[in-house]
């Protein structure tokens, strides 16, 4: 069987095929196509007949571009005063970064202040996020800056969570023979212990008087008071006041 060009391609087709719709039934494309479909992409029709072929296989129609990458988080470390975690208090801090001019290439240097308000209570390692506050860079999203609550070490008192630790230093006589004693409170007035004897790492705890419970308004941790008894630091050679010592002291009791 032969075939001769008559000069209409689709007449062509037609006697080829013995239809003038073959790919109806494939491509879904339902009747009235005909040879069409090819015959049609000449000039701008390319792009537009071949439109159903690009998402095969979930290939995308052209090239994207990559989303921006953002810069390595920036930390630093804010210490503050246990008296500021118990009232709360107002930071600013000033940073100095790169920020882009209006001709998106160059950069220029800024400083900039930074306002955190930190509530009362807040524990060591509460982090709060400034973001995308860092340099600026042509195709680059500016890193976050986060600050990160550290406690000040403070001088009198150690802290546990909403608790604080007083360490109180009394002579071997006083935990003998009992004591009174002034314990400083983080904020207002001392508060008076009496003790009739204490022994090593003897503990009180008065309550309320530490930080802010964040997590409970209204609420206080302890004022934990720690007692330590300090020993003669040099030996009693006297004889007289030995055995004076001798005949009060008890024995160990094993018991």
């Amino acid at each position: 069987m032969c075939f001769q060009f008559q000069g209409d391609p689709m007449r062509m087709f037609t006697q080829f095929f013995g239809t003038d719709d073959p790919f109806g039934g494939i491509f879904g494309m339902g009747g009235g196509h005909g040879p069409n479909v090819f015959f049609n992409m000449g000039g701008g029709g390319m792009d537009d007949g071949m439109n159903g072929f690009t998402s095969f296989g979930g290939m995308p129609h052209g090239h994207r571009r990559a989303a921006p990458k953002q810069d390595p988080t920036v930390q630093h470390e804010l210490q503050v005063s246990l008296e500021d975690i118990y009232h709360g208090c107002t930071k600013k801090m000033k940073i100095t970064r790169k920020v882009l001019n209006a001709d998106g290439h160059s950069t220029r240097v800024e400083d900039k202040v930074l306002t955190i308000n930190i509530k009362p209570g807040w524990k060591s390692g509460t982090k709060i996020t400034f973001p995308k506050e860092g340099d600026q860079h042509p195709g680059r999203v500016p890193a976050d800056i986060v600050f990160v609550i550290k406690d000040k070490p403070h001088k009198v008192f150690k802290r546990e969570a909403c608790d604080i630790r007083y360490i109180h230093r009394i002579s071997l006589r006083d935990a003998l023979c009992g004591c009174t004693v002034e314990v400083p409170t983080l904020v207002g007035p001392s508060t008076t212990l009496r003790l009739d004897s204490v022994k090593p790492n003897t503990v009180r705890r008065i309550t309320g008087k530490g930080l802010p419970n964040p997590k409970a308004p209204g609420h206080y941790g302890d004022l934990i008071v720690q007692f330590e008894v300090e020993f003669p630091s040099k030996p009693i050679t006297d004889p007289l006041q030995r055995d004076q010592l001798m005949r009060i002291l008890p024995p160990l009791s094993h018991a």
